[in-house]
């Protein structure tokens, strides 16, 4: 678990979002139209991140929901 007070970048690259989900960039992407990943951020006309403390709030929701 990270410190709130973080000085890590706040968003990240699809790129970093596949890595930390094991999930492949075009997966994320279906998944987040289809609201089951959170929502990339659109940073110009071809560039999109994704905001880092929403895809670990994922992350943890997987893991928490192992244990259900």
């Amino acid at each position: 678990m990270k410190a709130d007070n973080d000085n890590g970048p706040r968003l990240m690259a699809p790129k970093e979002a596949a890595l930390a989900t094991s999930l492949s960039r075009p997966l994320l992407t279906l998944m987040a139209a289809e609201g089951h990943f959170p929502t990339p951020v659109r940073l110009g006309e071809r560039r999109i991140a994704f905001v880092r403390s929403e895809v670990d709030a994922w992350i943890d929701a997987r893991i928490a929901a192992r244990a259900a």
